[in-house]
């Protein structure tokens, strides 16, 4: 729909000094616009979460731009990025609806009926494992409190804590390989690790009773990024030159190569081990134990909506770990 701001022209010149801005209720839904093509990544990502066409998009977000006078971002053959200013209102627009769904929230409360946005981050990888409390977690909180729409986001374990820092994400679920002072942490359940080897490689076929730590020692070892753990140092090698991984299923693509060994989750690779691709190796000596936890910004307060999801997942957020 043509709105008067699309059909103004350029950007206006900026003057020494502006008004303060009026918001309407137009600029809050440019804003959200502008927000989703943000986390989206880009124009043409955003299409799917806003269910409009390119063009729209892109006639929504100049009329942001001619409302506030400012240039948002750079589009086109080099690919979206934000400007200075750009990154400061999107910054403010998530402090801005922080701030309105605070004050929804305390209204639902008065009414004793939860509604509005729920954002989790969990480390991905993790639906096989039947440890979690997350599925069920999920089911209870949409059967008693079905007003909640819940925004669920797979992604590695240094984009949710970048998420739940900035406020994209109010909760995340994460392995906990060393804490940060930002984040308070409750802890849900431990995730087993064992180390593998796949059809090819020169331990596949070797008998159980010749392979220990020594002999695991030996061979080249798959460093996955952010699963640090000083345990695996007692069975395995690392060194400058090993082959480097940030996800599960890259480590899994590593091993699969058949030339290097390197730790999994037990959940993971059972069915590979079923199909005979993968084999655990020395699993009843060497395995890792990862503990998975919720995780909220420090020192904010607590939504109707995270007590009630936190309370699904069987956490006391009185019982900071």
């Amino acid at each position: 729909m043509e709105t008067p701001l699309s059909t103004s022209g350029n950007l206006p010149p900026r003057p020494a000094s502006r008004p303060p801005l009026s918001l309407s209720g137009l600029d809050f839904k440019l804003l959200r616009v502008f927000k989703a093509v943000v986390e989206a990544g880009g124009f043409s990502a955003a299409q799917n979460e806003l269910n409009v066409g390119l063009a729209a998009i892109s006639k929504q977000i100049s009329d942001l731009e001619i409302r506030i006078g400012m240039r948002l971002c750079t589009r086109g053959r080099e690919g979206f990025c934000l400007t200075e200013e750009g990154k400061l209102v999107y910054q403010a627009s998530i402090d801005l609806f922080a701030s309105v769904d605070s004050f929804r929230d305390r209204l639902s409360s008065a009414q004793n009926e939860l509604i509005g946005d729920l954002n989790i981050g969990v480390i991905d990888n993790t639906v096989s494992d039947f440890h979690s409390p997350l599925i069920a977690a999920l089911r209870k909180l949409h059967d008693e409190a079905p007003k909640v729409r819940l925004r669920l986001h797979a992604a590695q374990l240094d984009e949710i804590e970048r998420g739940v820092v900035e406020g994209r994400l109010i909760v995340g679920i994460v392995p906990v390989y060393q804490r940060r002072e930002e984040f308070d942490y409750f802890p849900l359940y431990e995730e087993r690790s064992l180390v593998y080897c796949a059809r090819g490689h020169g331990l596949f076929d070797v008998a159980a009773e010749q392979i220990d730590g020594e002999v695991l020692s030996q061979y080249e070892v798959i460093n996955h990024r952010y699963a640090i753990h000083n345990d695996k140092a007692r069975f395995v090698n690392y060194s400058s030159q090993a082959p480097g991984a940030s996800q599960v299923e890259a480590v899994a693509m590593l091993i699969l190569t058949g030339r290097f060994i390197g730790f999994l989750p037990e959940h993971y690779a059972a069915p590979l081990v079923s199909n005979g691709t993968l084999r655990a190796l020395c699993p009843q000596t060497i395995s890792i134990s990862t503990s998975l936890s919720l995780i909220l910004r420090h020192n904010t307060p607590r939504s109707p909506q995270v007590k009630a999801f936190a309370a699904a997942l069987g956490v006391d957020l009185k019982a900071i770990a």
